[in-house]
């Protein structure tokens, strides 16, 4: 049985980890910038916190050894250096891999990593100075007034849990037990809020706590105990005035004083009381002012259901839920079930020409529209998220190849569908681990070349109507045309003897095992990458091209779909099949009549306005019996910056297709990505464009 908390907790942890990752890149860019040192430590703490919440166990106690370093970061005691940043980045990795390794997997460098931790600490400790006001235990003083080192400080503490508390998997005594950590403390339970039995909701907190602590910590220590539950209760923390402690003792302890500055009764009140010239206590239960534990009860869950219902409105109006991806892959597929059935009551409408079907027919197809664009825009995610994860990557590489590079970043808010951007993480990764090893040159070679020593990675996305641009640029050395060419030349790829454009010369890189690498090495050179990303990129209905000028740099650009769920498409008919041609490729349709086919002398090429397109018979690829008639038409497509023709008997016109698989029966037929259901219940077969040009490039090879 799959423990929902668990998994909870470790999908906010991967989340947690990812922005770690971000800040621990950008604290090694800015050492002394506080604002991020403390980032990283709520992230260390929220994952220990909750980690032992859930029986991460392990987690906890190798976090909590990271987060205490970090805690002498942020008072200066330890300074931020490289070393401690790739310590960190190692750490971070073996968390996810406890995330998902069982206690006997427990990765094993996990005691060098914590000896690494320990040594930075000791030697910052005795050779970084202290900056900070308070040098005790690195915590800084906790109010604007003068702290002796290593003196105590007295808190008063009020936690006050909400009801709902228990439903985020929080035990509040564990909280407790970590406040007995630091120092005397000493715990008041307020009870009176907690009903008969036969009222008492087991899943509801009906207990808060008064905390005094004397600790020579600071308020920041305190504060980080319930950084992982700040939005589940309500704490108050109040430093007991140190210039008070020296008033008379029968002063400082009158209950009045006590009550008002906790807020329990305001002032007003109090004087009302003292103008009976009673014992306060007895005047305050004899008026129903106040009983052990119920005022302050009482006035806690007054306050408690007013903040209640104020979080509730803004909750109401800004909250949002996560949703397993398999209930949105299910509500896309039946918003497309929706679709076809829309289509069918518009075209049943057309035939029985009823003016009233057709008016909710309209209505029907509006409202479908609304609902399937909105469907599909909750599957949509910022690309950025992807973009991300290469800093980390960009740094690393960079490290081991000796070289300086940076990577920037535009257009990260673009939104792709969810699916496109998982499946690709892979080919981008390819991408920039080229742009590294073969675009970007060393710091002297570029130097001597008059450039910056620090190369540049750009990556980029924007919206191109239904599709999203993305582009990886580099401002290194460029491919080397010669090198390629002969390398093609040499596996039979390419003639000698033959004239090639840069674009034609550039295309060879995408074949499979074709590498100009003199050496492997563990980043590249053994053939494998680029043949892979064009694979993965077409997988995504999209397509891959590379601009490059020596010295100057490489581009490579990236065109994909919004989405993989729906294509816009035209609707093609040979024979008695319907076929549907991605509308991203296609570039125009022509006629082809009998004197064109005779005109080519056999040959399956068009001339078309002075240029010479190769075409492919649909007809004939898909093996469909029957006679073309005499003018067919060629629908010219642009895959890859070739301009290739299928030829069909008929093009019906745009069509928005809604993806069907075909099933695992089908799933190595090739030439054909899938399918989808027409208006009249008939199976529209979606073509695989640049798998048959593959093919029919094979074929002439052959």
């Amino acid at each position: 049985m799959i423990d929902t908390h668990r998994e909870a907790f470790k999908e906010e942890a991967y989340e947690l980890l990812s922005e770690l990752e971000t800040s621990l890149l950008e604290l090694e860019e800015r050492p002394d910038d506080n604002e991020i040192i403390g980032k990283v430590f709520r992230a260390m703490h929220t994952i220990k916190g909750s980690g032992a919440m859930f029986g991460f166990d392990d987690i906890a106690s190798f976090t909590h050894k990271i987060e205490t370093v970090y805690d002498k970061v942020r008072e200066g005691i330890i300074p931020v250096t490289p070393e401690l940043i790739n310590i960190t980045l190692i750490a971070k990795d073996q968390i996810r891999e406890l995330l998902t390794a069982s206690p006997s997997e427990a990765p094993a460098e996990l005691a060098i990593t914590i000896s690494a931790f320990h040594r930075l600490a000791s030697e910052g400790e005795s050779t970084t100075p202290l900056t900070k006001q308070s040098p005790s235990d690195g915590v800084s003083p906790p109010t604007i007034k003068t702290v002796l080192p290593n003196s105590n400080i007295t808190y008063r503490i009020r936690f006050i849990p909400y009801a709902d508390i228990f439903m985020t998997g929080t035990n509040p005594l564990l909280l407790l037990d970590e406040l007995h950590s630091l120092g005397e403390c000493k715990i008041t339970a307020q009870i009176d809020a907690i009903p008969c039995l036969e009222d008492i909701n087991p899943e509801s907190c009906y207990t808060c706590w008064d905390i005094i602590l004397t600790t020579n910590k600071g308020i920041d220590t305190i504060k980080d105990i319930f950084i992982f539950v700040e939005d589940s209760c309500e704490i108050k923390i109040d430093i007991i005035d140190t210039d008070a402690l020296a008033e008379p003792e029968g002063d400082y302890r009158k209950l009045g004083r006590i009550l008002t500055e906790r807020g329990d009764i305001t002032e007003e009140s109090l004087n009302d009381v003292l103008n009976e010239k009673k014992y306060i206590g007895e005047m305050l239960v004899e008026k129903g002012l106040i009983t052990p534990g119920k005022i302050e009860s009482a006035l806690v869950e007054q306050q408690q259901i007013r903040k209640l219902k104020e979080k509730t409105q803004i909750k109401e109006e800004t909250s949002s839920i996560r949703v397993p991806a398999s209930k949105l892959d299910t509500l896309v597929n039946l918003v497309g079930e929706m679709v076809t059935v829309q289509a069918r009551l518009t075209q049943t409408a057309q035939t029985f020409a009823s003016a009233e079907l057709a008016s909710i027919a309209e209505e029907v197809e509006r409202l479908t529209a609304e609902l399937r664009d909105n469907t599909l825009n909750i599957r949509m995610l910022p690309i950025g998220s992807t973009f991300g994860r290469f800093k980390r990557l960009v740094r690393d590489l960079s490290q081991e190849l000796g070289k300086e590079i940076e990577l920037t970043t535009e257009g990260a808010d673009t939104e792709l569908d969810k699916t496109v951007i998982e499946k690709l993480n892979d080919p981008l990764v390819h991408l920039i681990r080229n742009s590294i090893d073969h675009g970007i040159e060393t710091p002297d070679v570029r130097a001597s070349q008059g450039k910056s020593g620090t190369g540049t990675i750009m990556l980029s996305a924007l919206h191109s109507g239904a599709y999203v641009i993305i582009q990886i640029r580099d401002d290194g050395k460029g491919l080397d045309r010669e090198a390629i060419l002969s390398r093609a030349i040499d596996k039979g790829l390419a003639s000698s003897n033959t004239e090639y454009t840069d674009n034609e010369i550039f295309k060879f890189i995408f074949q499979p095992g074709f590498s100009t690498a003199k050496q492997v090495t563990n980043i590249s050179g053994r053939g494998v990458g680029m043949d892979v990303v064009k694979r993965a990129i077409e997988t995504l209905r999209g397509s891959i091209g590379i601009q490059s000028e020596k010295n100057k740099g490489s581009t490579v650009t990236i065109k994909l779909p919004l989405t993989l769920a729906i294509v816009e498409g035209l609707l093609v008919v040979i024979g008695n099949d319907h076929f549907v041609l991605p509308l991203y490729l296609v570039e125009e349709c022509v006629e082809l009549t009998r004197e064109d086919i005779l005109r080519a002398h056999g040959r399956n090429i068009a001339n078309i306005r002075g240029e010479m397109v190769p075409y492919v018979r649909l007809r004939k690829e898909f093996n469909i019996a029957g006679n073309a008639p005499p003018i067919e038409q060629i629908v010219v497509t642009g895959v890859n910056g070739d301009r290739i023709g299928f030829v069909v008997d008929k093009v019906i016109g745009e069509h928005q297709t809604v993806i069907k698989n075909l099933g695992k029966f089908y799933k190595d037929v090739e030439g054909i990505s899938g399918a989808t259901i027409l208006g009249n219940g008939t199976v529209a077969l979606i073509v695989d464009a640049p798998q048959l040009i593959k093919n029919a490039e094979v074929a002439q090879m052959s």
